[in-house]
């Protein structure tokens, strides 16, 4: 039988990370319908009922990998910043990217632009660097300032491939590649 694991809560200058909970729907939901947010990931608005089996996904995926992701938010007003971490998507990407689990960041429109996916991304990674020795990421060819985040955490561009008939570019990065410190201090 498996023993529930649960996000660890992270916490940086700014920020509070937790694992994903119930009442998180609507704060995510809303996150979901914001075309600053959803403009390069998908093209399209999420409906609740898509973004609550986003939120199960994130629970379920501790249990099974002892990873996952987290809840950002602002830790003086408690608002929701986004949702960051690691997943186990088996996306249907040609060339497959199975073999490293993917890094994922999504930031409300609100808190794009001011560090915080840095600031949290650092916590994130500093964490996992210390248990998978490698991961990846994928980024819309459009999406200029999430490339240039990727990099400076230390992913690299591995090649183009295709996702749902649209060009992806795919990033690997190994465990350390970049320190935390300096990632957060961007």
């Amino acid at each position: 039988m498996l023993t529930p694991a649960s996000a660890p809560t992270l916490t940086t200058a700014r920020l509070t990370l937790t694992g994903h909970a119930a009442t998180d729907l609507e704060d995510c939901a809303a996150m979901w319908t914001d075309p600053r947010v959803y403009t390069m990931i998908g093209g399209q608005p999420r409906p609740r009922e898509d973004v609550w089996i986003r939120l199960l996904r994130s629970i379920g995926q501790w249990t099974l990998f002892d990873y996952g992701s987290w809840i950002a938010r602002e830790t003086a007003t408690g608002a929701l910043i986004g949702e960051l971490g690691l997943i186990e998507a088996r996306r249907a990407i040609e060339p497959s990217i199975d073999a490293a689990p993917e890094v994922g960041w999504t930031l409300t429109g609100a808190a794009q632009g001011q560090g915080y996916a840095s600031e949290a991304l650092a916590a994130i990674l500093a964490w996992t660097d210390a248990r998978i020795p490698a991961t990846t990421c994928i980024i819309d060819p459009a999406n200029a300032p999430s490339i240039r985040l990727a990099e400076r955490l230390g992913y690299r561009l591995r090649t183009t491939g295709a996702y749902r008939d649209a060009p992806i570019l795919i990033f690997d990065r190994r465990a350390s590649a970049a320190d935390p410190a300096a990632i957060a201090a961007r």
